[in-house]
């Protein structure tokens, strides 16, 4: 789960595992990554990691982002989680393009990426419109959430499992001979 402070990633990996991260309504109430096992069925389940909010500059190393994003490079596949609401005043347009993978790792941004509207039971139905019509004008999937009330949480889980079905194995770390 990549995205801004405060737009609901761990309330989401809270909602979908059993972790129990702090939720608190300030920026950087999680400061360490945190992990969370998604069971889908029977048998079948993934890891769903949450880090710690990127800030703008976070792929230029600008705060903790480096150590950050090195925990993303172990993951398959991106939700980029984006407040649709703009309760904090942002735009989520300008949410989505800030956090540029591609400036810390061009591996990295290449990996498949999902997009969360979250938030979506305080925005306005024009402004989850606005941001659809933009991500899928990228040419990404796009699902609208509230992770607070758990609305279109169930389709989201659904498709991130249908995506890794369908992902080869992350390359192996291996140690450089010393």
């Amino acid at each position: 789960l990549i995205g801004f402070p405060n737009v609901g990633k761990s309330t989401f990996l809270s909602r979908v595992t059993n972790a129990q991260p702090k939720i608190a309504n300030y920026h950087f109430t999680t400061l360490t990554p945190v992990l969370g096992m998604v069971k889908v069925a029977e048998g079948k389940s993934f890891v769903m990691a949450d880090i710690p909010g990127l800030i703008e500059g976070a792929s230029e190393g600008i705060g903790l982002g480096h150590e950050f994003l090195r925990h993303v490079e172990r993951c398959r596949l991106n939700v980029h989680i984006v407040d649709v609401s703009g309760s904090e005043g942002r735009d989520p347009v300008e949410d989505f393009e800030t956090i540029k993978l591609q400036n810390f790792n061009e591996e990295l941004a290449s990996r498949p990426q999902i997009v969360a509207a979250n938030k979506c039971d305080m925005a306005s139905p024009e402004q989850i419109e606005v941001f659809r019509a933009y991500i899928e004008g990228k040419g990404l999937p796009f699902y609208s959430i509230s992770a607070a009330t758990r609305q279109g949480v169930d389709a989201l889980i659904d498709a991130v499992a249908a995506q890794l079905d369908q992902l080869p194995p992350i390359r192996q770390y291996e140690p450089e001979p010393a």
